[in-house]
């Protein structure tokens, strides 16, 4: 392997993969340089989806109507270079993804915040299922999915197929069916092994970008992790790595792009810079991945931060694992607070959030009543036997599934609680039951008249889209009547953190002084998120990762001279 490279990067997820992809089709010697011994980082991991205003998939989309809409939503200062230069390039880049031979989809999902103007319904965009089988050795060297986008921690789920099944529509068992035969009949990969051949979601992005990349001679490093960033003469020349205990020193011609992720794990990192810190083991990334090394490295050398006061929230709830003794597993709870038949209240018995909202604006309300009361994170999720038998609840899953006969008996009284009455559930997790009572009365209420007056549950196409499609008049809200009564905790989770080294619109980090440090880019939850605290829509981490990951390579090629090497598309 060599030791120089005209760009090496460091992290493989959608921004580090987006970025070396780039780089290898403009014709630069490229390496990925991988902490990790899984190639995808957090976004393998996620959803997959990647928010693109304008994006060019059959949509009368406009960059002024996606403005108006940022700016409606920002909760906070944004970057608005960063939004130009996001907006002005995303189109570009897609249609690059086209050209490489990917099939991006835009999906009509409503932005989070539909109320605002501007807002739309077709920004997110997905990747269909991926054949994994197609990488050869690399196979199983890409992160799989986690728990919650897997049937039975086995079965490769889409969004359709999660969903179906998770809300038992119509048709939901003989989706389990089909999902379950189309696994065992693959005989060839059976053989090999246990994981399902077709990638979804996060690896269905992951996946054919590493196939293309492999197509066009990059190189991968798994298992190095940056330690130093190399200056000569005050340019970034290159990285340390390290990999049990043994430091390689590796040489960038033209540049260092760093993707490395946040710093989520780093609980000392999360102490200095976080408004609320929280805990690491409540956040839903991969364990102990993003601890923030690369941005400490950036910090050494000068780099300023910026946004590193808060993280891209999601509710999340801890479980036993049922493999492993002694270990828990996060679960998100994205859409579960927000079921009908359910309500969310902090520990002084009160609401406090539309609890159908997006799961950033949820995680964004849980610190701000905690700021206020101190009574939030955790917070409760109140629920009866109608949602139990309907929905998931963070790793508990419906009755027909796993009846609560299923459930260890550990587990009750420790981590979901059961009672044959609110009173009852109230004693049991120390809230005031004659507050709880009232509190549920008015959801009754609620879903009778099918408004919300206090929250506006179930208002805005976003809401419904999780709701119950049989429920009326509002998807939402559905009355919580029926015993047994359940209770679970509900954490201040995050997907990351929204804050990293402060970058211009060229993916350039900048110092203290706003000037860019010679050699040195930065791309994903490694940088500040040009949004500032706003989350516009699904997808609105992976979107800004990935642009700003092609506009670093290209920066980096045009510092090489170099041409566009085997495709043509030119990002301007």
């Amino acid at each position: 392997m060599s030791q120089t490279y005209d760009v090496i990067i460091a992290g493989s997820g959608s921004a580090g993969m987006t970025a070396a992809v780039r780089a290898a089709a403009k014709g630069l010697k490229v390496l990925v340089v991988e902490k990790a011994h899984k190639i995808g980082g957090t976004s393998a991991t996620s959803g997959g989806v990647t928010w693109i205003p304008n994006h060019g998939l059959g949509t009368d989309d406009s960059r002024d109507q996606a403005i108006a809409y940022i700016n409606a939503v920002a909760n906070g200062p944004v970057r608005p270079d960063r939004i130009d230069a996001f907006l002005e390039t995303g189109p570009q880049m897609i249609a690059f993804l086209k050209e490489i031979g990917m099939e991006p989809m835009a999906m009509p999902w409503p932005d989070y915040f539909p109320e605002a103007p501007g807002a739309r319904a077709d920004r997110s965009v997905v990747f269909p299922k991926y054949d994994g089988r197609r990488l050869g050795a690399l196979f199983p060297l890409v992160r799989e999915q986690f728990t919650r986008f897997k049937l039975m921690n086995r079965y490769t789920l889409d969004f359709l197929e999660a969903n179906t099944i998770s809300t038992r529509s119509g048709g939901w068992m003989r989706e389990v069916a089909k999902v379950m035969s189309r696994y065992w009949l693959d005989l060839g990969t059976r053989r090999i092994g246990r994981r399902d051949r077709l990638f979804s979601l996060g690896a269905a992005l992951i996946g054919p970008l590493v196939e293309r990349y492999a197509a066009l001679g990059g190189e991968i490093m798994i298992g190095w992790g940056v330690k130093e960033l190399v200056v000569k003469d005050g340019r970034v020349v290159g990285v340390e790595v390290e990999r049990y205990g043994n430091r390689r020193r590796l040489t960038a011609r033209h540049g260092v792009i760093v993707c490395a992720g946040g710093f989520e794990w780093n609980q000392e990192l999360r102490n200095r810079f976080f408004t609320i810190p929280g805990d690491t083991r409540f956040s839903s990334t991969p364990e102990e991945g993003n601890r923030g090394e690369v941005l400490e490295a950036g910090m050494a050398i000068g780099a300023a931060t910026e946004f590193t006061e808060t993280g891209w929230w999601v509710p999340t709830m801890s479980l036993p694992l049922t493999q492993a003794s002694n270990f828990e597993e996060i679960h998100q709870a994205v859409f579960d607070v927000g079921r009908p038949h359910s309500v969310c209240v902090n520990r002084n018995t009160d609401r406090f959030v539309n609890e159908a909202c997006g799961y950033d604006r949820f995680g964004n309300a849980m610190m701000e009543d905690q700021l206020k009361t101190g009574a939030n994170t955790p917070c409760w999720l109140i629920f009866d036997a109608t949602f139990r038998y309907k929905f998931t609840a963070g790793g508990i899953m419906p009755t027909a599934i796993m009846p609560d006969s299923k459930i260890p008996i550990d587990w009750w009284d420790q981590y979901i609680f059961r009672a044959s009455s609110l009173r009852e559930l109230a004693a049991k997790i120390e809230l005031d039951p004659d507050k709880l009572e009232t509190v549920v009365a008015r959801m009754n209420d609620c879903a009778r008249t099918g408004e919300d007056p206090e929250f506006g549950r179930g208002g805005n196409s976003y809401d419904r889209n999780f709701g119950d499609p049989k429920l009326t008049p509002n998807p939402c809200l559905g009355p919580i009547g029926k015993a047994p009564f359940y209770a679970m905790p509900v954490n201040l989770g995050d997907l990351g953190t929204k804050g990293g080294l402060k970058c211009d619109a060229q993916a350039r980090v900048l110092d203290g002084h706003d000037r860019p440090i010679p050699g040195l880019y930065a791309a994903g939850n490694a940088s500040g998120s040009p949004f500032g605290n706003a989350y516009p829509g699904a997808g609105g981490t992976i979107g800004p990762a990935m642009v700003f990951g092609f506009i670093a390579a290209d920066m980096v090629a045009a510092e090489a001279g170099s041409g566009l090497g085997r495709f043509t598309h030119n990002s301007g």
